[in-house]
């Protein structure tokens, strides 16, 4: 089979498309025939090894995909071989991920995958479905009712939290940074869409709460934005922070004039039965339609390089998928 295999850390370049020999399950294994990819920023920071997660080398990158079950080992019951599955979370020897056109799960990183959804949309759901679910509702505890704002709704992470929060009742304010982003924005259930590039942006959401602030604020780019975040929120608000790249500077009063809280979160501390949940909660949400995951592109796999570079740049919209 056709493999991205990673050999040493370092850029881009590093991602080399190798013929591997075809994976044989274990006896609670199963073999994914994998048809679509997903690529997350994490992915890129583990490839540069500057991550906490480093996996031993060599090794095959990713934890999103979705395809069909190709075999099972003689323990597994509950999946059977042609079954539609997606994929989410790493291989238990942090060798073997999804950027292959086959690779080996364990039992907890499957997941039916409802008819109306397309393999490239099942690969869009883990990394960013799982984190906007975890954010809003395990960290946050968002309920319906409540204002959220998703400062950088147009990413994976993003647009995932905008149609959540708007599926569960909530009013919604994203921010982009285009007007095709904007556009992504609205067409995802938001009642706002403002451009962070405006200056007046700030004191746009203000005036949409008639000046209370919002209830949540899901953060993108902590590192710009976390202080003007603060100035905000309403009474008890909560920031969840999901993306941070440098140290900021912040005016703690801002916090304790609204007995704000400031809330970290990262996927990989959720623990089995907040993964149980989630994925339980996003099955749900693709068999009634209030979730539908966006693969803005479809890429070779050969393009590894390419869409790593890509699933960083500025106002990228939706989800990147490799197609094996």
């Amino acid at each position: 089979m056709k493999a991205i295999v990673v050999r040493q850390f370092g850029g881009p370049e590093v991602l080399r498309l190798e013929e591997l020999p075809d994976p044989i399950p274990g006896p609670s294994d199963i073999v994914v025939r994998t048809r679509a990819v997903g690529v997350n920023p994490v992915d890129t920071y583990i490839r540069t090894g500057g991550h906490a997660v480093k996996p031993p080398l060599p090794y095959v990158p990713g934890s999103d995909g979705a395809g069909e079950i190709e075999s099972v080992g003689s323990d597994v019951k509950q999946f059977a071989a042609g079954d539609r599955v997606y994929i989410a979370g790493f291989d238990k020897t942090g060798r073997t991920g999804t950027y292959g056109e086959r690779t080996v799960c364990s039992s907890s990183q499957i997941h039916r995958l409802p008819a109306r959804a397309s393999y490239a949309q099942g690969a869009a759901l883990g990394v960013p479905y799982a984190t906007a679910y975890r954010a809003l509702f395990q960290r946050a505890a968002a309920h319906p009712a409540e204002t959220v704002l998703v400062h950088g709704a147009t990413g994976g992470v993003g647009t995932a939290a905008v149609q959540m929060a708007h599926a569960h009742g909530m009013r919604v304010i994203g921010t982009g940074g285009t007007d095709e982003g904007l556009k992504l924005v609205r067409a995802q259930g938001a009642d706002l869409a403002v451009s962070h590039g405006d200056p007046g942006y700030i004191e746009a959401i203000r005036r949409a709460t008639d000046g209370r602030g919002v209830d949540v604020i899901l953060e993108m780019a902590a590192h710009i934005n976390l202080d003007k975040d603060l100035s905000l929120l309403a009474p008890r608000g909560r920031v969840v922070v999901i993306g941070n790249r440098g140290r900021v500077e912040i005016d703690a009063r801002q916090a304790m004039g609204r007995d704000a809280v400031i809330l970290g979160m990262t996927l990989f501390n959720a623990t089995d039965s907040d993964l149980l949940s989630i994925h339980a909660a996003l099955v749900a949400g693709l068999e009634n339609g209030t979730l539908t995951p966006i693969s803005a592109r479809e890429m070779p796999l050969a393009d590894a390089p390419r869409a790593h570079q890509a699933v960083m740049e500025p106002g990228a919209l939706g989800k990147i998928v490799l197609i094996p």
